[in-house]
């Protein structure tokens, strides 16, 4: 008797057939596997929109970024712990905030032991380095994918200066309320998605061509024309911008309206066509501060952002820098009609 069985060539052609079936479906695996993370992200917004509400519902104002005092002697005195820090007990982290003393540095002892966790509601489920930095003087410091709208390029006017309040819906030394918001708060910015361990240019000497609070860049300008200080040397460059949730510092847990999401900024000491942001002295320094720290994700093509009403929208990264910009503002009177995401 002779015995049947596949051939070789009907063999190859079975194997082949599994192998175009799994490249068809591969796609479509990845596509929902996506959509569920982005999903997860837009749910962590949701809830942080809740804590900002209860926020202010039990003390009547949203929280400030920190508060920043100079004394008689013309030293600094700062609350280091910015607004993920206070919205804490919101989140269901009432004993970590216990814990936490906010008229102290993030890094001083007895803040340590909470700053090091890493929350998992800050991360997005799209973040590709979700471990704690460590810091050589304050130890681990977890990180954030999800920061508060802290201006367009002018954040804060310093300390001793006597500059506007910043445009946007969080600042230092400003706790908005409600009856702020005149462009109403569904055409208003309060958190957007940024990226954990984002490269920075900072503590740059004052800008040449961006120090005035009410002529900021536009937000289609080139970069490098309006801003060639990423190519000087008088600068930092920083590899771990948003990976310390606890700290006041608008590049650990804001983000600003001075270019769209996912923008494209080239330049940076050392580096060719580097992702980067640029912003000048730290606002625990005294200021005044400008910044463009850019809202960015592992989303493609966008990313999630947050309303003043408490809604959650994915906002493309080909929305008009100008719409966008409306959107940071809490009374600017602006047109958003072309916000269509």
């Amino acid at each position: 008797m002779r015995r049947h069985g596949f051939t070789l060539v009907e063999l190859l052609v079975v194997i082949a057939i599994i192998g175009i079936l799994i490249a068809l479906l591969l796609p479509a695996v990845q596509s929902a596997r996506e959509a569920s993370r982005r999903t997860a992200c837009s749910n962590h917004l949701k809830q942080l929109g809740l804590a900002i509400y209860h926020y202010h519902g039990t003390f009547g104002s949203l929280p400030p970024f920190a508060v920043v005092k100079q004394l008689p002697d013309g030293s600094l005195w700062t609350s280091y712990l910015g607004p993920h820090a206070r919205i804490l007990p919101f989140i269901e982290y009432y004993s970590t905030y216990r814990s936490m003393d906010l008229k102290v540095g993030y890094g001083d002892l007895i803040n340590k032991l909470a700053v090091g966790q890493v929350i998992p509601i800050f991360l997005c489920p799209n973040e590709v380095r979700r471990k704690p930095v460590s810091h050589s003087k304050f130890g681990d410091i977890g990180g954030v994918n999800y920061g508060f709208c802290a201006g367009d390029w002018f954040v804060w006017g310093g300390a001793g200066h006597d500059l506007p309040q910043t445009r946007s819906a969080f600042g230092i030394n400003l706790s908005r309320r409600w009856k702020d918001f005149s462009d109403g708060l569904s055409n208003t910015l309060f958190m957007s998605e940024v990226k954990n361990y984002q490269t920075t240019v900072r503590d740059c000497a004052p800008f040449s061509q961006i120090n005035d609070p009410l002529n900021v860049p536009p937000p289609d300008a080139d970069p490098l024309a309006v801003c060639p200080e990423y190519q000087g040397s008088g600068c930092t460059l920083f590899v771990k911008a948003h990976t310390q949730w606890a700290e006041m510092s608008s590049h650990h847990n804001g983000f600003t309206t001075a270019w769209p999401p996912n923008k494209r900024t080239p330049g940076g000491p050392g580096l060719s066509e580097p992702d980067v942001d640029v912003m000048t002295l730290r606002e625990r320094l005294g200021g005044p501060t400008y910044a463009a720290i850019t809202s960015r994700s592992y989303h493609p093509g966008g990313v999630n952002a947050l309303r003043g009403d408490g809604s959650v929208q994915f906002t493309a990264d080909s929305i008009d820098g100008f719409v966008w910009r409306a959107l940071g503002t809490v009374a600017g009177g602006e047109n958003t009609s072309e916000s269509t995401l």
